[in-house]
């Protein structure tokens, strides 16, 4: 018998399948993983202290480079903690549009975390069957708030802007067109023997990791915990409309991926229903003034972001400028149950595990 032994390896922080500047130091025996050990901090950009030295109202295009694949998600949460924080009440309106916004952002989020998982196990033409619903979704958010990445759309009491005439329209045909896309997906890629074999069954995390880890979104509810933040601390308008909560029980890179897929139907259904119950009236709250004060005190809104549960912390001390800000990351929670489902992964499928948590590295190393 030849003898063998581990080797520890690194994996980043410049490698280029691991979804960001992310260092993971792996220890293999031949081809398996044994060990794991993530390492961040490659990425730093000290946003939770550097928005000690801005207003409240000029934090908020700052909040778009966080997780910058669901931007318009992030300005809502921010914009939340600090409503709840000053005791602002946002219009009907703008709370529906705000829904419609997040949810056609969380579709194209879905869409590039697919477009990496196929890419990671050599589906090439994956990348180019999601390109194209998702430059439309592009050309609607840039109608809708005059960008395509980092949208910057919700206000301190609403929303920048009413939507444009005839978007609405566009919005609808865009959803009617994406159920037939969704299912040419699911068909394509979910039924191809190349990505099964290397996401079936690999990088399970069990139930009870799922939850000591603190993971959230479609990593959490992949292991069989039904938890979304829409349903079970309903926010803006979520509460009046209806839609359903995918959920699965193995675990696995596999199933994560999924989910995804799922979650983009039902934010079609929730797009058109808010469509449909949109009142008229304003977009913004009157009286919001431009240099907002909080009273003294602290506020915490969570909401649901394309990777799970997204918090804003906010305290403050009276002054135009918050005391301190505080982000509970989803991205950052769920990379680190990478120690639990790596181990006993090949090399070649870890980078599809990976691929499976969504990681957003702006969101991580914040």
């Amino acid at each position: 018998m030849e003898e063998t032994k581990e080797l520890t390896i690194n994996m980043g922080p410049q490698h280029p399948s691991m979804h960001g500047v992310f260092r993971v130091e792996v220890v293999v025996d031949g081809e398996l993983i044994t060990e794991v050990h993530p390492s961040i901090g490659y990425l730093h950009r000290s946003f939770e202290k550097m928005v000690e030295a801005r207003t409240y109202a000029q934090i908020v295009p700052i909040t778009d480079r966080l997780d910058y694949v669901g931007s318009a998600l992030n300005n809502v949460g921010y914009c939340l903690a600090v409503e709840k924080l000053a005791g602002i009440e946002v219009p009907e309106r703008a709370q529906y549009l705000r829904v419609i916004a997040a949810e056609l952002n969380r579709i194209s989020s879905h869409l590039i975390a697919l477009m990496a998982s196929g890419l990671d196990a050599g589906a090439l033409t994956i990348l180019f069957l999601h390109l194209q619903p998702r430059e439309k979704l592009l050309d609607i958010m840039e109608k809708l708030c005059g960008a395509r990445l980092t949208y910057n759309y919700a206000r301190i009491g609403g929303v920048s802007g009413d939507i444009p005439p005839g978007l609405a329209d566009d919005i609808n045909a865009f959803a009617d067109d994406f159920l037939k896309t969704v299912e040419k997906l699911k068909r394509f890629f979910f039924g191809s023997r190349m990505f099964r074999q290397r996401a079936e069954g690999i990088g399970v995390l069990s139930r009870e990791d799922a939850l000591s880890y603190g993971a959230s979104g479609s990593t959490l509810r992949a292991s069989g915990v039904n938890f979304d933040v829409r349903k079970a601390q309903p926010y803006l308008v979520y509460d009046r409309i209806e839609f359903e909560v995918p959920v699965g029980s193995a675990g696995d890179s596999y199933e994560r991926a999924l989910l995804r897929v799922e979650e983009m139907r039902q934010s079609v259904f929730i797009i058109k229903r808010a469509l449909e119950q949109i009142p008229e009236g304003r977009v913004i709250a009157e009286g919001v003034p431009r240099l907002l004060a909080p009273p003294p005190g602290e506020a915490y809104a969570r909401i649901e972001s394309p990777r799970g549960e997204l918090g804003f912390f906010v305290v403050s001390d009276g002054t135009p400028y918050p005391y301190r800000l505080k982000v509970r990351s989803p991205a950052f929670s769920n990379l680190s149950t990478i120690e639990a489902i790596g181990p006993g992964c090949m090399i070649a499928d870890f980078v599809i595990t990976v691929g499976s948590l969504d990681p957003v590295f702006g969101e991580v190393d914040r």
